[in-house]
């Protein structure tokens, strides 16, 4: 009897149900007296004892931690109400070769005969083929038995113009067909041989959130826009990114990253890559993409867009919209009544209960419309330090073979964000690994976070003739600094017509004085009358040493290339930190030989990374020692004084030498 009983609990649901709710009824703490340890508070207003699944808004997430550990439910009597967290996920897509295909020519147009093979409900067909540089326009007709024939799409655009930049898909507006044909208009070009087809569907639509992304950060670098944005929550599935871009024409390829702690160091982790565009072409009218793809789940706050803009200009995008698979809160309602929810604890471990072994038999629970109200501070609230397990202060530090340092001016306690200037990165180790937070004479621990964004410079150009050579163009760029980290070099020229290789380079001072000539990078740069306007790139393949570079190009017979707007673009870097006290704060570089930093503190990077930073920025530059040796007697351009001394007693010893061997006469 006990044995049937317990096989009538597997068969029926509502039996499970049954359980669930004697669970719920039961599982209940106290948590009036907790409240003091959640930051915010949100009320849900709840009009019926029951079961409920409340879909989660994007405040709620962001208010909360990564994985929702200090989401607390309370009841209208204080009393802590167990709770499932039930995550969308979207359905799984089949994509599957065509059972038969068959292409052949009839007076003007490719026709492709498909056997589909699948009876659900098709997204999309994809066709395949080797060919490159071409547009079409497609009609896609199904059919049940290949004699009567429903027309899906008419005039569907199909091409590809570039590697990345094509559209192969041809939507089939969620029809079921056992026979597709599609026909290919090729009146206006040459047919294009088609392979095989490959069908898309997708069983069930899966629900999304949308948000407008807050954008964070924007740098435009030369050939590159950089975007850091933010996500409502962490851990958020994010389906789709839509960009909305007003320019009227446009094709640009787009990166989505994430910046993860991985190994103690701070490295960005690709989510997605795509083609966003909108070409008109004369054959089939307009065509538009601004949609990248994703169903990635994003572990951070925060994902980097960059787009690269290879020699045009910056697109023009108003907004930047995230579509994410939404997130569920389960529970039973005892009674009627206003719940709280409590959110905001950075401390506290995730809940234990007991309902949570039994989620899968939950999600038989409608979605309700109750939304949970505005997130508002709790009165109650009383803040912890800042990562309270972690020290600020670190091993002490022998400062006496660094050459330089900056006072670290803070505005306010907590964690800190530090970018690094110009003057910093030029004379720094090039991977900053002499890099050292002292209060006093102890360190303190930061995390270091580079080449994430770029920033720009503008050198100080001028055109310098050489009467040696007089069929080369020449140019000087003047840096502020020497040895900068220099990633890309970008100009414009008014000339309408040229096909030029420039080089890039610098004059390198040897060991005895003499100066040699080290290569930076080079490129082909041409240009039509009938094309844009654009930038011309040149990419680094070697950091500079010096604050001169020179750029050189051979005319030949052609008159001379003119160039202007020059602009460099550099990878950004900054530190974060935590520190409890405003003042005493000093950065330390200039040590050629020094190690990297090893701290505990990597650790804890990824709690680092989410935290609300403050901004801090770095005081005068302070030389801690003189002139060196070298740098006051061996440098400049030409050679230092006491090179040209020990010449000049060179030559003149040579010329006692010479005198007493040469015979006097009388």
């Amino acid at each position: 009897m006990n044995a049937r009983r317990s096989n009538d609990l597997v068969a029926r649901p509502a039996a499970w149900i049954a359980l669930v709710l004697g669970l719920l009824g039961t599982v209940v703490l106290r948590a009036g007296d907790l409240s003091t340890d959640w930051r915010f508070e949100q009320s849900l207003a709840i009009p019926q004892a029951g079961f409920l699944k409340v879909s989660l808004p994007a405040e709620t997430l962001g208010s909360a931690r990564p994985m929702l550990e200090d989401l607390r439910l309370v009841d209208p009597t204080g009393r802590e109400v167990p709770y499932v967290i039930e995550r969308s996920q979207a359905a799984a897509p089949i994509a599957q070769r065509a059972r038969s295909f068959t292409a052949a020519i009839e007076s003007a147009a490719t026709v492709l005969w498909i056997e589909t093979g699948l009876t659900v409900p098709l997204d999309s067909i994809e066709l395949a083929t080797p060919a490159t540089d071409w547009i079409k326009a497609a009609t896609v007709e199904g059919s049940a038995d290949r004699a009567t024939w429903q027309i899906i799409g008419q005039g569907q655009p199909i091409f590809r113009q570039a590697p990345g930049l094509a559209e192969l898909r041809v939507p089939l507006a969620k029809t079921a067909f056992r026979w597709l044909r599609v026909t290919v208009d090729d009146r206006r070009s040459l047919p294009v041989p088609f392979t095989g087809a490959t069908l898309h569907a997708t069983p069930d639509e899966s629900p999304c959130e949308t948000v407008v992304a807050e954008l964070l950060e924007a740098s435009e670098g030369p050939g590159e826009t950089s975007l850091r944005l933010a996500l409502p929550a962490a851990h958020l599935l994010v389906a789709a990114v839509d960009l909305d871009v007003t320019d009227p024409v446009f094709a640009r390829q787009v990166a989505l990253s994430t910046r993860q702690v991985i190994e103690g160091a701070v490295r960005e982790t690709s989510l997605a890559r795509g083609a966003i565009y909108r070409i008109d072409f004369e054959a089939v009218g307009a065509v538009s993409n601004q949609t990248i793809q994703v169903e990635r789940s994003v572990p951070t706050r925060e994902i980097v867009l960059r787009i690269d803009n290879q020699d045009s200009p910056p697109l023009t995008i108003d907004a930047v919209r995230l579509h994410w698979r939404p997130v569920h809160l389960v529970f039973r309602a005892g009674e009627a009544g206003t719940y709280r929810l409590l959110l905001g604890n950075a401390s506290c471990a995730a809940p234990r209960y007991d309902v949570a072994a039994l989620s899968a038999n939950l999600s038989a629970v409608p979605l309700s419309s109750i939304r949970p109200l505005t997130v508002r501070p709790n009165l109650a609230y009383r803040p912890p330090a800042t990562l309270p397990t972690v020290a600020d202060t670190a091993a002490p530090l022998d400062t006496a073979a660094w050459e330089y340092r900056r006072a670290v001016v803070l505005t306010r306690p907590g964690t800190q964000e530090l970018e690094l200037d110009l003057s910093v990165l030029s004379h720094a180790q090039a991977g900053l690994a002499d890099l050292r937070l002292l209060r006093g004479t102890n360190q303190v621990p930061y995390v270091l976070e580079a080449g994430f964004s770029r920033r720009s410079l503008t050198p100080e150009a001028q055109l310098v003739p050489d009467p040696k050579r007089p069929r080369v163009s020449r140019w000087r760029l003047r840096l502020p600094h020497a040895r900068l980290p220099l990633a890309r070099l970008t100009c414009a020229s008014p000339t309408p017509l040229f096909d030029r290789t420039v080089s890039l380079h610098e004059d390198r001072a040897g060991q005895r004085g003499d100066r040699h000539r080290v290569s930076l990078g080079s490129a082909t740069w041409r240009h039509t009358p009938d094309q844009p306007a654009r930038r011309l790139g040149l990419d680094f393949v070697a950091a500079p040493e010096t604050d001169t570079l020179w750029l050189e190009t051979d005319n030949g017979d052609n008159p001379p290339l003119q160039l202007d707007r020059f602009e460099l673009a550099r990878p950004a870097s900054r530190i974060l930190f935590k520190s409890e006290e405003t003042e005493g704060l000093w950065l330390y570089y200039g040590h050629p030989s020094a190690g990297a930093a090893r701290y505990d503190l990597s650790l804890m990077a990824d709690q680092l990374l989410a935290a609300e930073k403050n901004v801090a920025t770095l005081g005068p530059e302070q030389r801690l020692h003189g002139l060196s040796w070298q740098e006051r007697f061996g440098g400049g351009e030409r050679g230092g004084p006491l090179i040209w001394c020990v010449l000049i007693g060179v030559v003149v010893a040579l010329l006692l030498v010479v005198r007493r061997l040469v015979p006097h006469t009388e």
